[in-house]
């Protein structure tokens, strides 16, 4: 399994300030005109074949952005720090529903075109190995367009994106794969009253002409591009204190403020409960942006991890805490499964929701609180999902071999679960942490597969544990679950039919914890 694995310094160090990514040196080509060939235009993702492209890395993005309340139109520049992997004579980023005006490579304008979902951009040289140069794409994007899949989410007042999992190229170019995590900067100009915010933190505020603001922001560690979140409307911010002094930032509805503030209030506990398990909080900041929307089909979910500010639903968030709790705590470890640890392709998703869904269940247990089967206890939760178990296997494939229809079906959330506590049986609570903290800790910042999932799980125990893990993982048919030898699995049925996932992928209405 191809996949790529990166460490790297905070993105001030990399790139200073805007203006230092934005005047990088154009690539210096050895002496006489270097030979290439065009760069690959995909990284072949097992679920998504088209997506990603190859021959190059990106170490970084800024991303500029101006929102206009009257046209509801967007005008952007993507600036792009890129490293030759090969020598080119051409490259491609991913782009759809992108109106490109422009596109500089080191300074010079390129020769460009749009074909499919990609932007294929010819320099005036070709670019030797090891090249750096700076790319730099201006366009303008309508969050309105309709697409065959769209990471947009239009507001009254301004937009959202999610991206997740293969959409983060209708809002900016980019190699829009997990496996090419890189650092990111934002500028986002909205009119005075609205407010624009990003992953990360806040660098600059600046008033400008025209009754605008500009907000600035950076992020401290990589993201991958399918976690990159941007919003414009009318939000205020509320800050709060998490374990060991970790700033907590929600970026709220300013008309529904008060009446989120219960949910919002959770979050420091959350933290607390989840580092006691995983570890110290792996970013600079985190909260909650429940979208100013109240439109059920803005977007097919209930909650979605961009990294450091996770997007809700806001009619979620004002229930009860024991319905929210547990989808809370499934966002949050998002952070480590998903963010710090990212995966190396598509078909590891499992690790990001199976873990997921994991802590979140154990955390509603704890508290005794019902699941949706009206359930108390994981073993019992556990009992019926491996129940399950052949039937999910038929219908959605085994757990880590998804394809594009089923990525989000409920095999990549329980029957993720299912594997994790079968390891945890076998080898015990205390190994199975071990393993855990040990994986986040090694992989941290990094694109990982599930085989580096299961050499760990090897090195730490002492024994290979890759028969065990890969007849859950890849199996047809379910195991036996250890220390349960009464456990049965249920006879397959023909004729039914799993749930799905939705447009684009976007569905995880599959969470155990919801």
């Amino acid at each position: 399994m191809r996949y790529r694995t990166r460490v790297t310094a905070p993105a001030a160090v990399l790139i200073g300030t805007t203006a230092a990514l934005a005047l990088g040196s154009p690539a210096q080509a050895a002496p006489g005109r270097p030979t290439g060939e065009p760069g690959p235009e995909t990284l072949g993702d097992p679920v998504f074949p088209a997506l990603g492209n190859d021959g190059y890395r990106v170490s970084a993005y800024h991303l500029d952005l101006a929102y206009d309340p009257t046209t509801r139109l967007v005008d952007a520049t993507a600036t792009l720090r890129i490293r030759m992997d090969r020598a080119l004579t051409r490259f491609s980023l991913d782009a759809l529903g992108l109106d490109i005006r422009s596109v500089r490579v080191g300074g010079r304008e390129a020769v460009w075109e749009q074909a499919d979902e990609k932007l294929r951009v010819t320099p005036d040289c070709p670019l030797p190995e090891k090249a750096v140069a700076t790319v730099r794409v201006e366009y303008s994007a309508d969050p309105r367009r309709t697409l065959a899949h769209t990471a947009w989410v239009p507001t009254e007042d301004g937009f959202a994106i999610c991206p997740q999992p293969n959409s983060a190229h209708t809002v900016f170019p980019c190699n829009d794969h997990p496996s090419d995590k890189a650092d990111f900067s934002f500028r986002i100009t909205v009119p005075n009253g609205l407010r624009g915010v990003a992953n990360g933190t806040l660098t600059g505020t600046e008033e400008l002409d025209g009754g605008r603001t500009a907000y600035s922001y950076c992020s401290a560690a990589p993201i991958a591009t399918e976690l990159v979140q941007i919003t414009v409307g009318d939000y205020v911010i509320k800050d709060r204190e998490g374990p060991h002094g970790l700033p907590l930032r929600d970026v709220v509805p300013t008309a529904r403020a008060a009446a989120l503030e219960p949910a919002l209030a959770l979050t420091p506990g959350l933290v607390t409960w989840l580092e006691d398990r995983l570890g110290a909080f792996p970013f600079e900041t985190y909260g909650l942006l429940p979208c100013n929307s109240d439109d059920p089909k803005a977007f097919d979910f209930t909650g979605l991890e961009t990294q450091t500010l996770t997007l809700y639903k806001p009619n979620f968030l004002l229930q009860e805490e024991k319905k929210i709790g547990s989808h809370m705590m499934h966002e949050l470890v998002h952070s480590y499964f998903g963010d710090l640890v990212s995966p190396a392709t598509w078909a590891d998703l499992w690790l990001n929701e199976g873990h997921a869904d994991f802590y979140g269940l154990l955390y509603r247990y704890e508290r005794g609180w019902a699941d949706s089967l009206g359930l108390t206890t994981m073993e019992a939760r556990m009992k019926d999902t491996y129940a399950r178990g052949d039937q999910w296997r038929h219908d959605s494939g085994p757990v880590a071999a998804p394809n594009a229809v089923n990525l989000f079906d409920s095999q990549r959330y329980l029957g993720g679960v299912l594997v994790l506590y079968a390891f945890r049986e076998l080898v015990g609570e205390d190994v199975f942490h071990t393993v855990e903290r040990t994986f986040l800790e090694r992989f941290r910042h990094c694109s990982v597969s599930t085989d580096d999932y299961i050499a760990v799980a090897s090195e730490v125990t002492g024994q290979d544990q890759s028969g065990f893990l890969r007849d859950w993982l890849y199996g047809t048919k379910t195991p036996r679950m250890p220390g349960h030898p009464d456990w049965t699995v249920n006879p397959v049925s023909s004729s039914f039919a799993a749930p799905h996932s939705g447009r684009g992928g976007h569905w995880h209405e599959n969470s155990a914890t919801l």
